[in-house]
């Protein structure tokens, strides 16, 4: 006997109608299972606890981030690595839940390294930026249930190109958005945000003709400022002597700068 045909909606009205509009209407959308296990539900609610910042200077592509992790309002770790090397030449910034993040990196590393060795060459910048963005639409399950959302930004240095230089970031489906300048993404780049666009604009110079010292104290600057305002941001914490991690991506591949060279920085700079 055949099956009869699942029937429609009856609130259907012939209209069209986006994904997130039908959640809505069935009250899927707002409400995600409490985490605690406590009775009832509460609102869902994306969060992104952390603040990565990238622009370009003189010398490439400089990217940032802070050090603390954090569960809800407890600090839970001091030194955590936000900024992660996927190739020779590709840098990924995360914020978001590190665990999520981590694994998309590790998935990344694992998918261009088997393209060069199987195709005995790098693989394209769009097809890098691609990947990553399938990768986010993939997690959009989780980001749904408020436990997986990532946020990333992603810098590489491409000299067959121009630029050379590029920089993107995305949102948490996966739609990525090439910037010519700078990007920020996390809880705290509200503030990153306006202090970038103040000195591309109207600082001494531009972002691109910053030399490596001047861009590490912008970089300084930025998450500091927004460690004030935002508990999740850990800035530069002067008694634990611990400071922000920083990678530059040029044509002569990635450095991880020395913490005694951002401490001198921020002595002479900053502080």
């Amino acid at each position: 006997m055949d099956k009869p045909p699942l029937a429609l909606d009856q609130n259907f009205s012939g209209a069209s109608e986006d994904f997130p509009a039908l959640l809505r209407r069935k009250g899927l959308l707002q409400i995600a299972p409490d985490p605690t296990g406590a009775a009832g539900n509460h609102p869902f609610v994306q969060t992104e606890s952390t603040t990565i910042l990238a622009f370009k200077f003189a010398g490439g592509v400089l990217v940032a981030g802070d050090r603390r992790a954090t569960a809800g309002n407890t600090v839970v770790y001091d030194r955590a690595d936000k900024v992660l090397e996927i190739d020779r030449h590709s840098i990924m910034a995360i914020a978001g839940v590190p665990a999520t993040a981590w694994e998309m990196a590790r998935v990344l590393e694992h998918s261009f390294q088997y393209f060069r060795r199987s195709q005995l060459q790098e693989m394209s910048v769009d097809g890098k930026v691609r990947a990553l963005s399938k990768l986010l639409r993939d997690n959009f399950g989780f980001v749904m249930q408020g436990v997986g959302v990532v946020v990333p930004i992603f810098a590489t240095y491409d000299g067959n190109s121009k630029p050379e230089a590029r920089l993107y970031f995305y949102d948490a489906m996966g739609a990525q958005f090439e910037v010519t300048d700078y990007a920020a993404t996390g809880s705290g780049s509200p503030a990153v945000r306006g202090i970038l666009y103040y000195e591309n604009n109207w600082g001494d110079k531009k972002l691109q003709q910053l030399n490596e010292d001047e861009a590490i104290a912008i970089a300084l600057r930025a998450l500091d400022t927004a460690a004030e305002a935002d508990t999740s941001t850990g800035g530069v914490d002067r008694s634990g002597k611990i400071f922000p991690l920083i990678k530059t991506v040029s044509r002569e591949g990635i450095t991880t700068l020395p913490e005694q060279k951002i401490a001198s920085v921020f002595k002479q700079k900053v502080a």
